[in-house]
């Protein structure tokens, strides 16, 4: 698949802005889509079918998190970068757990967000097929943000899912919390040690049988976290 093969769709009200991030992503040779408010994103998104969306916040008609929820709903299983503004809080517009892959704040550099779509097509200009990570009988869907466990759909926050994801790409391995907040959060002065920790109990409620004494997501003391790849046997 060619990179003119990728659609994305462009969900924005602000017209200037929404121009200019079209017309650098056709540059950048995207095939781009776009809608001004909720109720014809919905439409366009389920009718054109887009390997990305770039979703606003706030839209008219019907605000970005209905829209992505009701997309998911209806079986769309493609990449959704919710754009916010910069004031907003990405802990509280995580708490909405609505089915986003990403998000980007605004204002944000060109070059960048350029560089975040790169990454995210990468897989699929390889022609490869939606990450899936299995562990414990259970299975991890991070393009969608979901978690499959006897055989239920657990729904996972925008920050469980990148917590999960990372310690599903280094099992066994001891993550520093340290790194693990980086990996996270990214270059980031509000986050401390007890934010993570908040996740991280929530995450455990998700994945372990006894949450109180967890068996694949352990604590390493005085260094930070291990996830096992099979429960610690009692």
């Amino acid at each position: 698949m060619e990179r003119n093969q990728i659609k994305v769709a462009i969900v924005e009200d602000d017209e200037n802005l929404r121009f200019l991030v079209a017309n650098r992503l056709q540059k950048e040779g995207y095939t781009v889509l776009e809608a001004d408010n909720g109720n014809d994103a919905e439409t366009l998104i389920l009718a054109e079918q887009p390997h990305l969306v770039l979703l606003d916040w706030m839209l008219p008609g019907k605000p970005g998190s209905e829209v992505c929820k009701a997309v998911r709903e209806r079986g769309f299983d493609h990449l959704i970068i919710m754009m916010t503004a910069k004031a907003q809080d990405v802990d509280k517009i995580d708490a909405y757990n609505f089915g986003v892959s990403d998000y980007v704040t605004k204002p944000f550099n060109m070059d960048v967000l350029v560089a975040l779509l790169d990454n995210k097509v990468k897989y699929i200009l390889n022609n490869e097929k939606s990450e899936v990570y299995k562990f414990a009988g259970m299975e991890h869907q991070p393009n969608v943000h979901c978690l499959i466990k006897d055989g239920r759909k657990i729904e996972l926050t925008i920050l469980e899912n990148r917590i999960l994801l990372h310690f599903l790409k280094n099992i066994d391995s001891v993550i520093n919390r340290d790194d693990l907040m980086m990996m996270v959060w990214g270059y980031n002065s509000d986050v401390n040690t007890r934010t993570l920790d908040m996740h991280i109990v929530r995450l455990r409620k998700k994945i372990e049988d006894n949450p109180e004494d967890p068996q694949l997501l352990v604590t390493i003391r005085g260094v930070g976290y291990r996830f096992n790849s099979k429960p610690q046997e009692q």
